[in-house]
């Protein structure tokens, strides 16, 4: 794809509203507008007594700061009337689309979606549950505009229990080899992107995803600036310890070789400690004439050993796994209906 099919396609309707977001190109690379036309993607679970708030804030936040934008609503298999609300508020925002998976496939199956039908230069995703403020996005897009391609929101101060900040660091454990050790330590759901760089996963076909690794294939480019995180104004956070321990996983098995780098110095580490054991028995029967006392000795090298076989194995297994899901072809998300003015605007 050239950089020219990057341009918005726009309807009559449009442009009579004033989306007049423009993209101006050289042989070298896309240069943006002092103010780029914004997509702000927000993946929904959940979430209806908060979506007209956020719907007003955005639009609030946004008029000032961007020539054009729109925000677009993927709904990830709600069991409230999310889609109900995000239908009405269709029909009250001309910029605000919406989008209805057939299930519930995950928060980061649900961005790649709403990213891959975003149609403006940069690309904004965030929370439905207003922790990340909309006021805050300015300042991201102003991170943005000094020449990154990426750009995230640190929170000033989290707002998540132990246990979630635990398994946060854990996932971005396997992003310091594709970010960098200090841009990882920043990521975050809050982030800011130019849409180009989409187009380095545009086929990527999948049931795991992690918007943050996809990225890293495009672009070197990132950056992070603090944000103000509020506390949740509705309801629990929708992940519980067992979705965060399996996002870490599937981060680390279906993006990263950490753990099998892990495995090999495993390995390494106990081969070495065989040869010393090799060494202490020879030792010692030349020198005391005696070898050492039989079972218990005996018993506890096999466990040892036997232990670090199969932690080896387990970790080989769920690689095996990954492969396995990705040859059964099982699709990243499918969408259900969309709301009568995104599917207007499809391709």
């Amino acid at each position: 794809m050239n950089a020219r099919a990057r341009t918005p396609t726009l309807t009559r309707s449009d442009i009579q509203q004033g989306w007049t977001g423009k993209v101006g190109m050289d042989t070298e690379r896309v240069h943006f507008t002092a103010r780029p036309a914004v997509s702000v993607v927000v993946p929904v679970y959940n979430s209806q007594d908060v979506l007209p708030d956020l719907a007003n804030r955005l639009g609030l936040a946004l008029s000032n700061a961007a020539p054009a934008f729109e925000l677009v609503l993927v709904n990830d298999g709600s069991r409230d009337r999310s889609w109900d609300v995000i239908a009405h508020l269709a029909t009250i925002h001309p910029w605000l689309r919406g989008i209805n998976l057939t299930r519930n496939y995950g928060q980061h199956n649900a961005l790649l979606c709403g990213v891959r039908a975003a149609r403006y230069e940069v690309v904004v995703t965030m929370d439905d549950d207003l922790q990340h403020p909309p006021e805050e996005v300015p300042r991201l897009l102003a991170k943005l505009a000094e020449g990154h391609d990426v750009v995230y929101g640190t929170p000033q101060e989290e707002q998540h229990s132990w246990w979630r900040g635990l398994a946060s660091r854990v996932t971005k454990l396997a992003l310091q080899s594709a970010m960098g050790t200090e841009t990882a330590r920043k990521v975050s759901a809050f982030r800011a992107f130019r849409s180009r760089v989409r187009e380095a996963f545009a086929a990527y076909s999948g049931p795991f995803v992690s918007i943050d690794v996809l990225l890293t294939w495009g672009t070197t480019r990132f950056a992070a600036t603090p944000v103000r995180h509020d506390p949740r104004q509705f309801g629990a956070s929708h992940y519980t310890l067992r979705k965060l321990v399996t996002h870490a996983l599937n981060m680390m098995t279906g993006f990263s070789t950490l753990p099998l780098q892990f495995a090999s110095l495993v390995g390494f580490a106990f081969t070495l400690f065989g040869v010393g054991v090799l060494v202490y028995v020879v030792g010692r029967y030349m020198v005391q004439g005696t070898s050492v006392a039989g079972f218990p000795f005996l018993a506890s090298v096999i466990a040892i050993f036997s232990g670090a076989q199969l932690f080896a194995l387990g970790i080989i297994g769920e690689y095996l796994a990954r492969m396995h899901f990705r040859m059964m072809e099982r699709p990243t998300y499918t969408v259900h209906s969309t709301t009568p003015a995104l599917a207007q605007l499809s391709p």
